[in-house]
């Protein structure tokens, strides 16, 4: 594989996946105490859209782990909503995004905790994670119409760890 189609992992920042989504993650100060002073809430910390005819879901699943380097060969994106993907485990996940199908992507490895939300349209990778098991709890559009779009990447991006 020729080294201009090689991605190296780069960690996940709100900075730095702000224009894809946002980052969920409970780090700084919460937002509020609840529950008698033993809870902190980090309110509202997505943007879900789900568009005028749809709602939100939650599904499960249950994804089988890959490895780095990853051979990223397909983008997605969801023209109707919004898709989070919280980890119902401990293990980082790898988290590919472009800003278009024909464009170079990032790739962003997530720390133990942190969840993403894909905002409406945004080009990425399918869900990767790293370790068994590979599950997660996933919020995006339950309604009419086609959500998904695919892209083949011809060659494949070649993703490392830094």
């Amino acid at each position: 594989m020729s080294d201009d189609r090689v991605i190296i992992c780069q960690p996940l920042t709100a900075e730095a996946f702000a224009p894809f989504g946002d980052v969920l993650d409970v780090t700084g100060t919460p937002d509020k105490m609840i529950n008698a002073g033993l809870c902190g809430r980090y309110h509202d910390r997505a943007h879900l859209d789900f568009g005028v005819e749809g709602r939100a879901g939650i599904s499960l699943f249950d994804a089988e782990p890959r490895r780095l380097p990853y051979d990223l060969d397909l983008l997605e994106r969801h023209p109707e909503g919004s898709q989070a993907f919280l980890p119902m485990m401990e293990h980082p996940f790898l988290v590919c995004v472009a800003e278009a199908a024909d464009a170079r992507p990032l790739a962003f490895l997530t720390a133990t905790g942190q969840g993403i939300n894909f905002h409406r349209g945004t080009w990425h990778g399918v869900l990767t994670p790293l370790a068994a098991p590979g599950r997660f709890a996933v919020i995006d559009r339950i309604g009419p119409g086609a959500n998904l779009e695919e892209a083949i990447c011809d060659p494949p991006w070649r993703i490392v760890s830094s």
